[in-house]
């Protein structure tokens, strides 16, 4: 009879066991970093950020619009220099990441326009 109890003991304990660990958590994804990634404007136009190289292209046919470089002149303020495709003229943005989603930017020209990250 104590073979049985012993046994049952030993089982319900490996079960407990097995049944007591919560499962493993999952790090949430990684918060990016300054102004790497995608953003879009009002009008759906998308431009991205990666690795000193800036593009913006049209959200309906992905047509290149403009591109050029970036450099992060702080953690809140970024020089890019582009070429628009568009209008074939060269011009310098200054933009400032306002909230880790939205950078507001002046072109050199003066006109101003906000980009919103995109997820």
């Amino acid at each position: 009879m104590k073979l049985k109890a012993s046994f049952a003991l030993i089982a319900a304990a490996g079960l407990t066991a097995c049944m007591s660990s919560p499962p493993p958590r999952q790090a949430p994804p990684p918060r990016p970093q300054g102004v790497e990634g995608s953003w879009s404007d009002p009008n759906g136009i998308v431009s991205t950020f990666q690795g000193g190289t800036f593009n913006t292209r049209s959200s309906d046919s992905n047509t290149l619009l403009a591109s050029g470089t970036y450099v992060n002149l702080s953690p809140t303020l970024v020089e890019i220099n582009m070429t628009s495709l568009v209008r074939k003229t060269q011009s310098r943005v200054n933009c400032s990441l306002v909230s880790p989603n939205q950078l507001n930017c002046t072109q050199d020209s003066g006109a101003q326009f906000s980009l919103m990250r995109r997820s």
